[in-house]
């Protein structure tokens, strides 16, 4: 069972250089619920699922991650996170197969699944011995979803999770994310609807400029 993360954002800013990119965030989110983070493209939505990852610190403000009301330290959160984005590369000299045990052996799948089932979940049985640099951009696409979503991870964030799906592709994505919201804290950061119509609450990233 995936433990019940909050996370809580006190006047939280990020600068680049001489440029703020955002401003005074004060916000939380808590387990069960989605979140879609919303503006137009370079208004900052990656940068604030890279800070809510814990890959970036805030310029400004604090962001508070607990269990149970128990704060977890920085170097506790990465365990708790699982990502899927455009600027995370999967290792192409890998196989599907190697890929998916590599990543088991630091993030077990939801329901202890085997990497098997992963596969299948999938459907690259015929792939699975092929290194993912031969795949096509929407499998590869198929692949980091699989890894963010099935893993047990409190905090999942996905930015533009249907880049270079087809319309099957969309259609299994959302039967994915759909079986996997249960306790976790769920951003989705997109411009796109059918990425986030699940999402119960929307955040405009443009309120914070």
């Amino acid at each position: 069972m995936l433990a019940p993360v909050e996370i809580k954002l006190h006047k939280v800013s990020k600068k680049y250089r001489f440029e703020w990119i955002l401003k005074n965030i004060s916000t939380t989110f808590s387990a069960g619920n989605q979140y879609a983070i919303l503006g137009p493209n370079g208004s900052g939505k990656s940068t604030f699922l890279k800070m809510l990852s814990g890959h970036l610190s805030p310029s400004k403000g604090e962001i508070a991650y607990s269990i149970n009301e128990n704060k977890l330290e920085l170097d506790q959160v990465y365990k708790e996170v699982s990502i899927a984005a455009p600027y995370v590369e999967l290792i192409e000299e890998f196989t599907l197969i190697e890929a998916l045990s590599f990543h088991q052996k630091f993030k077990p799948f939801i329901n202890n699944a085997s990497v098997d089932e992963m596969i299948t979940l999938l459907d690259l049985g015929k792939s699975k011995n092929k290194e993912i640099k031969y795949f096509s951009s929407g499998m590869k696409q198929r692949v980091k979803l699989v890894l963010a979503i099935c893993s047990q991870s409190s905090l999942l964030l996905l930015d533009e999770p249907t880049t270079n799906l087809d319309q099957k592709g969309i259609d299994w994505y959302l039967a994915l994310i759909q079986a996997n919201l249960k306790n976790r804290i769920t951003v989705v950061a997109s411009n796109a609807k059918v990425d986030y119509g699940f999402c119960e609450v929307q955040m405009d990233i443009m309120d914070f400029k």
